[in-house]
């Protein structure tokens, strides 16, 4: 014998979800993520600058402090090394501070090493991040990141 008509209806419509429903719930997530990828991206763009900047400032102190401690920047040949290492051929290598003057040189948050030179352009030293497209110039997030900024 069969079930009653109303039993059959009932089972039928705790059987799951309707193809619909399931299409309003993806539309639903899809909107809620792109909501959320307007707002956060940027977000990751001005925290990657400002990385940027924290770190060439860091850098700076450091090679101040390097001047400070042997009366002269470090060469444009050993570049920032000369803040971990002890670069070769120093006039005065006794002045050199032990352990270096930073732990470890930092990349740029695009994966690129600092950039560095003395005499700089717009001061006694120049140290610089590309920016995001790795190329000299650029606008926005594209733009050099020194410490003349």
């Amino acid at each position: 014998m069969r079930p009653p008509l109303s039993n059959r209806r009932r089972r039928r419509s705790e059987a799951g979800f309707t193809l619909v429903e399931l299409m309003v719930v993806i539309v639903i997530i899809g909107l809620l993520a792109t909501v959320v990828a307007i707002n956060v991206l940027p977000s990751q763009d001005r925290a990657m600058v400002e990385k940027a900047k924290a770190d060439v400032s860091v850098l700076e102190q450091a090679v101040e402090s390097y001047r400070l401690d042997n009366f002269t920047f470090p060469r444009n040949e050993d570049g920032l090394r000369a803040l971990v290492a002890q670069p070769t051929g120093m006039a005065n290598p006794e002045r050199y501070r032990e352990g270096g003057y930073i732990r470890r040189l930092p990349k740029d948050p695009w994966g690129a090493d600092y950039q560095y030179a003395a005499p700089g352009e717009h001061g006694a030293f120049d140290i610089y991040s590309f920016g995001a497209d790795g190329k000299k110039g650029g606008e926005g997030k594209d733009a050099d990141i020194g410490n003349w900024s």
